[in-house]
Order: C-alpha cells, then structure tokens, then sequence
C-alpha cells in the first residue's frame, strides 16, 4: 500500500482522503440539482443553501427509490451478462508487483455494440423511453451513492477474508485500506474482474448510454436535438468508443495495473463518472444552444483530432510493447531505454521504455489531448455558466495528481534507469512547460 504514502505527506493523505470521502457524494446531489433544476447557475444554488442552510440540501436532495434501484439492477446484470457470456480474444496484463500476470477476456466492443444497439433498440421500437432515465436522474444518483459505499465496504471485507491473489494486502489503517483498496484484481469466481466491470463496463459504458439518453430527452422536449447538444453526444461517443477498441490497453494502466479496488477506484467509476463526466451533456438538455454550421464543425473537427492524438499516443506504446521495441516509431526505430527491476517475490524483471514519438515528447503527453477533447465536448455550452467547464477542471487536477504518482511509482520501481529516462524526457506532461 505504499501508493498512499510516496506522493503527500501522511497529514495531507488524511485529509484529502477524508475529504473526498465526505464531500464527494453531497457534491454529485448539487451538480445535478444545479445542472437540471437551477439553470446550471452555482450562485442560484448557493443562494438557496444560504437562505435554508443544511435543510436547503436536504430538501433538493432525492432518496433512492424503487425505480431507480430497478434501472440499476437491469443495467448492471445487463452489462455483468455481457463481460461473463460474450466471446473475446484472451489478454494477458502487466506483470503484477508479486510477478503474476493476469488473464483477461476482451469483449469490451462487442458489449459495447450490443449495448448502445439494445438501448436504442428499446428506444425505437417503444419498449423504454431513455428519457425515464434522466427524468430519474437525482434518485439514480442517490441510490448509486448508497450503493456504491455498500459495494466499496463489501470489496474492504473481501480482501480481508477471501482475497482473490497474492496481490493484496492491509496497511493496518482502515482510512487507507478503504480508500485505496485491499486488492489488486479482486475477482469473484475464476472470470469475472471486478474492476473491469467497475471502471469499464459500468462507469465507462454508462457515459455513452447517458450522453445518448440526455440527447433524446432535448429531442423528447423540444421536439429536435440542437447542434450543441449533437456535438457533445457524438465527441463523448466516439471518446468512449475509442475507450472500448483500445480496452485491453487500459487494463495496462495504473487504473487497472497499480491502483488497487477501493473508494478511489471503484466509487469513482460507479458514480462519478456517470454523473460528473457526463455533466456537459447533463446541462445542454435543457440549454439547447445554436452554434451554427461552421463553429459546430471547427469544434467537432478539433474535438476528434485530440481523440485520435490521445488515442494514437496509446497505440503507439502499446505496440512498441508487443514488438518488443522492435517496431517503428514515426517511421523510425525507437528510442529506448532497457530498464531492471525486482519483484516482490525477489524476481529480476526487465522493461522498455520508449523515449522517442509521441512519449519523446513528455512521459504523459497523452494527457494534453485528453484534456483538450474534454474541453471541446464541454464547449458547446459557451460560457454562460462555469460549471459545465468543471469536469475539464476536475480532470485537469486528477491527470496531474496521476502523472505525479506514476513519477513516483516508476522512480521507485526503476531506479537509477528512471533517472536516466528522465534525463532523456524531461518535461511530465507540456513539453518546454511542465
């Protein structure tokens, strides 16, 4: 668990932790109340709260309900089916801290597919009118809330008495243990990841199946989807199919590889991404702005550019793994360190890291694009209100914190060849900059 102590000092651990843990959950309730209720205005809200104080939160805030914890339901077996029962290619995972290597199965385009086909297929043909789901949307989060602290506690007690690997573990102080997480890659039975259903088949899925949902409410009230709107459903999409194509990547990154099954991880997936990610979309359904033709295209046209830069940066790595480094890069060979390291278990492992193309230009290049396609989807909503701009500022501060510790990380795993990589990039995310 030494994820928690290599980056902040253990009183700013403490804190932060604690505050994440008490501040998120009322945080999401006032988004959606602001983003749906009260025109995306934060000072309509706060004025609110300062006549009322604490019962003006009480009263916005929605107790789960029936209907909300059966939309769940259907949709997390839905989606839990589909990762168990749907065929795909097997993948092996990054080498373990202990020296294992997980074993996956990628069907997460296939699930996908079937996803977003069934939805709009019940859309279409009358059988579930999406726009249920936002009309629900506060008793959904609320019940998502609740849930997921229940699931979170129930995973701290599984890697205390039924850990699924050798990766895992207590640090004795039960904040940490909760927060962070006590396993690696829980699962239950022999195939079923919990972390892959987490992060990607609930908490990334239910972006797309929401970004599609608040574009056919507007459609339900007004009659026709705005170009605001479309350009944000079709930027969020594509992002999330982007995610879905390259998913076998993913389970190679600190999300999946390092950061451990706790509230940081799992809680986030199972409620902040669908509420907080999709906020953008959330706050255009009932502000259809006109962008007009040309500003809609330049912001499409920029918005897919830094997906498929973000994207291509990825790819790059991810086949400079699979060669071996002995592929090209840019139309090159690469530049490459060759790195050692030791396992926990005592093992002598060696790695490459790739200093030339896009990961020449800084170790975390890829986080420039992702944080300017976040902030071309977010930009259909112009600038009347701040807080359709907060998940591009949210992200901003997370990818950030992340490099940060994955700096860390790789300097305690590598050693003096991290320096040396270092040395060879030595900008972390902006290059000249930062």
């Amino acid at each position: 668990m030494a994820e928690a102590k290599t980056v902040h000092s253990p009183m700013v651990t403490y804190v932060s932790m604690l505050s994440l843990l008490t501040l998120c959950p009322p945080f999401v309730i006032i988004l959606w109340y602001t983003m749906v209720h009260a025109d995306g205005s934060l000072s309509q809200t706060w004025q609110n709260f300062k006549e009322q104080g604490l019962q003006g939160f009480i009263n916005i805030c929605p107790k789960p309900t029936y209907i909300a914890c059966k939309i769940i339901f259907c949709y997390g077996v839905y989606e839990a089916a589909l990762q168990l029962l749907l065929p795909g290619k097997r993948v092996e995972g990054p080498i373990s801290p202990t020296g294992k290597r997980p074993v996956y199965k990628a069907n997460g385009m296939q699930a996908y597919f079937v996803t977003l086909v069934t939805y709009l297929g019940l859309w279409w043909f009358n059988i579930f009118n999406p726009a249920i789901v936002y009309d629900h949307l506060g008793e959904i989060f609320s019940t998502l809330i609740v849930g997921s602290f229940i699931f979170c506690i129930l995973l701290y007690i599984k890697g205390h008495i039924a850990p699924s690997s050798t990766d895992s573990g207590s640090c004795g102080n039960f904040i940490i243990d909760f927060y962070w997480g006590m396993e690696l890659y829980p699962r239950i039975g022999k195939n079923f990841d919990i972390k892959v259903f987490t992060n990607c088949r609930f908490g990334m899925m239910s972006w797309a199946v929401l970004a599609l949902t608040y574009s056919i409410k507007q459609y339900e009230l007004y009659g026709k989807v705005s170009d605001s709107i479309l350009v944000n459903t079709i930027l969020m999409v594509v992002y999330v199919t982007k995610f879905f194509w390259w998913e076998a990547g993913y389970w190679n990154t600190m999300d999946i590889a390092h950061d451990r099954a706790g509230f940081y991880i799992c809680w986030g997936c199972l409620v902040w991404v669908p509420s907080v990610y999709t906020s953008p979309g959330m706050y255009l359904v009932n502000h259809p702005v006109h962008l007009g033709i040309q500003l809609s295209v330049y912001i499409l046209v920029a918005g897919i550019l830094c997906i498929f830069i973000n994207y291509d940066c990825d790819r790059q790595r991810q086949e400079f793994r699979r060669t071996n480094g002995k592929g090209l890069v840019w139309g090159k060979a690469p530049s490459k360190i060759l790195a050692s390291y030791t396992t926990t278990s005592g093992e002598t492992k060696t790695s490459l890291l790739l200093t030339s193309g896009w990961w020449g230009l800084s170790r975390h290049f890829h986080y420039v694009p992702e944080i300017l396609a976040a902030f071309f989807w977010s930009l259909p909503a112009l600038f009347d209100h701040f807080l359709p701009y907060f998940y591009v500022i949210f992200l901003t501060i997370l990818l950030v914190d992340r490099a940060k510790r994955d700096d860390d990380r790789c300097r305690s795993k590598y050693g003096k060849y991290w320096k040396l990589y270092c040395d060879k990039v030595p900008y972390r995310i902006i290059p000249g900059i930062y």
